[in-house]
């Protein structure tokens, strides 16, 4: 398994200095007035889920194509228009409708040369019970690193949370096991939940906390303590300059960046290069379309020294979430379904039949397209930090 050994943060939190690296750029983009000016065939899908994860049960997403191929818009729908319009910039980067040389679409014989054909993933294991443990992993084949979901009611949810890992570890001993909390805890049940999962031999814990100082103030806890687990940051990166901080205070050793929240592949790689931390790609629950670019962005990653220590010569990307969806907008053998631990590099183009099967009512239609336009709008005026 990876090495586990910790460090201590490289900055205190009253005197940090945030590292050089790309500001947001609030340049607007020269984009006609309308979306539908450039969109023409915009289609918004409903995709029901097999369980429930992160509190819903079905995935509203919206596709279209361009030069470069199909591209995914979908930011949850409690996002405002500040953050979701960064997930239009990704999509319209994907799709190679960036105007000017902002697209930055390689070549495809460039990027086939350049690229693995396929990256490795982990499984994903939601909070359920100890006898769901095996059936629930066993849709995703054979893989070498599985992510478990805890702290689904913060620290009341510990006892169940350590007899599901106690039956995973008893059926998977060799695994990597990596938890993720999506910031339900406070630091103090942080901590208390750190030093009982600190038996389970993690790869890494993602946000047990919110908020980077909370996060840098756990991990020198931990440093502390000498409770051999290391912290990973995801929603306290959720644009440009948050990895950057992430480093400057100690606050994580691994982040995990998302292809649409970041604003696309360039940007996301760019925040990777300036921030110097290991990186792993996670899906943001998108269908086979937004996986893919989540995909060529993990492919392209840096392979450095301590990314070998911590994460393995493969690392996983969190990449396998079309096992959450009961169907996707194509057929399993032509989508990102995990096989033998792995999705495939490539472009993904959604079924004909499943545009329309999958297809929203009008009302869901009208407020996708109305929250898309305002999206463009603000990519038009330069009001954002992409």
């Amino acid at each position: 398994m990876a090495d586990s050994s910790l460090s201590a943060p490289s900055q205190s939190l009253s005197g940090s200095h945030t590292p050089a690296g790309p500001p947001g750029t609030k340049e607007p983009l020269d984009l006609p007035e309308h979306f539908e000016d450039v969109i023409e065939d915009l289609h918004v899908l409903r995709l029901p889920m097999v369980t429930r994860f992160r509190g819903i049960t079905e995935r509203e997403v919206a596709l279209f194509s361009g030069p470069a191929g199909w591209a995914e818009f979908s930011p949850f729908t409690e996002y405002g228009t500040e953050e979701a319009s960064r997930w239009l910039h990704a999509a319209l980067e994907c799709a190679g409708l960036l105007p000017g040389d902002r697209a930055g679409q390689p070549s495809a014989s460039a990027a086939a040369d350049a690229e693995p054909r396929t990256v490795a993933v982990n499984a994903t294991l939601p909070a359920c019970s100890p006898d769901e443990v095996e059936p629930v992993l066993a849709r995703y084949g054979h893989v070498g690193t599985v992510k478990a979901k805890v702290a689904e009611h913060g620290l009341d949810s510990l006892d169940e949370d350590i007899e599901r890992l106690r039956e995973f570890r008893r059926l998977f001993p060799r695994t990597d096991l990596r938890l993720d909390a999506n910031a339900g805890y406070s630091l103090d049940d942080g901590l208390r939940a750190c030093e009982r999962f600190a038996d389970f031999d993690l790869q890494y814990f993602e946000q047990p906390v919110p908020g980077v100082e909370d996060m840098a103030r756990l991990r020198e806890e931990l440093v502390g303590r000498d409770l051999p687990i290391v912290l990973a940051a995801d929603e306290s990166i959720r644009k440009a300059e948050d990895p950057l901080r992430v480093a400057a205070l100690g606050a994580a050793e691994v982040i995990i960046v998302k292809v649409q929240p970041l604003g696309g592949i360039a940007a996301a790689r760019a925040v990777i290069d300036a921030c110097g931390l290991p990186a792993v790609v996670s899906s943001a629950l998108e269908s086979s379309v937004g996986l893919a670019a989540g995909a060529r962005l993990a492919a392209q990653l840096p392979r450095t020294v301590r990314s070998r220590a911590l994460l393995g010569e493969n690392p996983a990307c969190g990449l396998g979430t079309v096992r959450l969806f009961a169907t996707d907008v194509v057929a399993d053998s032509a989508g990102m379904r995990p096989v033998d631990g792995a999705v495939p590099v490539t472009r993904i183009v959604p079924d004909r039949d499943r545009l329309q099967s999958l297809a929203v009512g009008q009302g869901r239609y009208d407020w996708w397209a109305q929250r898309l336009q305002q999206c463009w709008s603000r990519l038009r005026s330069g009001d954002r930090s992409v």
